[in-house]
């Protein structure tokens, strides 16, 4: 395939949305409108050059040096849009040209799309659609023999050519020599003082160059995002594509309507995803997990036949035969090593947890380094902070935490050391050490009684 160039327009203000966010940011599946355009346009081109006008600098500073960008202080129409890519385009070869809210538009469509143009060899190509209703867009026309004869929109369409419902969905394939020339005659001479890039196609025919179409299977992967409730369906019709991909891949997921992941997770086979799970982010899952039900997931890395289960996980690492919750809570940084059981109602943070060691329940356990085959009884907590700095805890090999046990850091317990229940510890414990650290218990006889009473 020739080298293909890549416009993207991302520069309009989107008033529907009715946020003080460039429409082009609003984001589902993790990623935004305008980053799900990117990351299919990247697969068929290695040059893209994005249109910005309104929020320029947040669209800039989202996707970086990614692309190349050029700039259209006033919005007077897609053909001026163009217009202000045009220095940036090479002056031979292939101008794919997308609009920045079209995000369902997937790189296997815009692959077919750029073929078709190769194969008819055309001066431009369109993308269209066969859809339900055609009101609002610009009609395919077509001539007895089926070729495209033109692109009518609706203002100008006549009763006959409102009835046609194939129509332009505003992506296009040029050759780029002939893009230039077009662009240099088209002209705002109508009631809004705009430029349509759809005057470049009638140019193009009239001065005789041919052009070809490539049509849509699924008319709903054209959607343009201009509100909220567009935002949403195209949200339903991407956890769509990305569910129905992952199960071809051989996870099982219990309730595809009711679970939520992102572009890019990756799950192994044999996984099993039960309802109301997030999986966010840079997420990685291995082979035979069980994940859900409700789980939120983001940014993580985990092994083979973990088990979580209503729980919370960020930017955590989770190796392999690892158990989680219910109702645990896996903060940043949280490295458990393979084996490891965390229970129910366990909060960790920035914390390495050693291979076979156990939380059980009822825990928080911060900045420490523990060991392998640990077990923290219900109630252990790491006393990290000191109001003004967190501070180290390091549990070896073998030790043992007794129920309810407070361990003030900076902490070093050694291995095999056994830590009494009850117990607040802030001296070091040496290795296979008894360490008790809790007052003596005291009973006064029948004394229970006075608090028994009722007033």
């Amino acid at each position: 395939m020739k080298k293909v160039s890549t416009v993207i327009l991302a520069a309009g203000e989107g008033k529907r949305m009715n946020s003080a966010l460039p429409k082009v940011l609003h984001r589902f599946c993790g990623r935004s409108l305008l980053g799900h355009v990117v990351a299919a346009a990247s697969q068929v081109s290695s040059d893209l050059i994005v249109v910005v006008g309104h929020g320029a600098d947040s669209v800039q500073a989202q996707l970086g040096d990614s692309v190349r960008y050029a700039h259209q202080k006033q919005q007077k129409g897609t053909g001026h849009a163009v217009m202000q890519a045009a220095e940036l385009l090479p002056r031979e070869g292939t101008v794919l040209i997308l609009c920045g809210d079209t995000p369902l538009l997937s790189a296997e469509i815009l692959f077919a799309l750029l073929t078709e143009h190769n194969n008819k060899n055309t001066a431009v190509t369109v993308l269209t659609a066969v859809v339900p209703n055609p009101a609002g867009y610009g009609r395919i026309v077509r001539t007895a023999a089926g070729a495209v004869q033109k692109i009518v929109e609706e203002k100008d369409a006549s009763l006959k050519e409102k009835e046609i419902t194939e129509i332009n969905t505003g992506t296009y394939v040029f050759a780029a020599a002939p893009l230039h020339a077009a662009l240099k005659l088209i002209s705002n001479n109508n009631a809004q003082g705009e430029y349509y890039l759809t005057d470049c196609l009638e140019i193009l025919l009239k001065q005789g160059f041919a052009l070809s179409s490539h049509c849509l299977d699924d008319y709903r992967l054209a959607l343009g995002v201009n509100d909220r409730a567009q935002l949403a369906e195209a949200g339903s019709l991407m956890r769509e594509r990305i569910n129905t991909q992952l199960m071809a891949a051989g996870v099982t997921i219990v309730d595809a309507a009711a679970t939520y992941i992102d572009a890019g997770v990756e799950i192994g086979r044999d996984t099993i995803i039960y309802p109301g799970a997030i999986l966010a982010g840079a997420t990685t899952i291995g082979e035979e997990c069980a994940i859900g039900p409700f789980c939120e997931i983001s940014h993580s890395q985990i092994g083979s036949r973990v088990t979580i289960s209503h729980s919370v996980a960020t930017e955590s690492v989770m190796d392999d035969d690892v158990s989680v919750g219910p109702f645990a809570h896996l903060r940043p940084g949280t490295r458990l090593r393979k084996g490891v059981k965390v229970g129910d109602f366990v909060e960790i943070k920035k914390s390495d947890i050693g291979e076979q060691s156990k939380i059980p329940h009822l825990s928080y356990v911060g900045d420490a380094q523990i060991g392998s085959e640990v077990n923290l009884g219900a109630g252990t907590i790491v006393v990290n902070y000191d109001g003004r700095e967190k501070h180290v805890t390091n549990i070896e090999d073998g030790a043992f935490i007794g129920c309810n046990s407070n361990l003030v850091a900076p902490l070093s317990i050694g291995k095999g050391a056994f830590v009494a229940a009850g117990s607040t510890i802030t001296k070091d414990v040496p290795a296979g050490a008894l360490s008790l650290a809790r007052p003596k218990q005291v009973n006064k006889e029948n004394m229970g009684k006075r608090f028994l009473k009722k007033q």
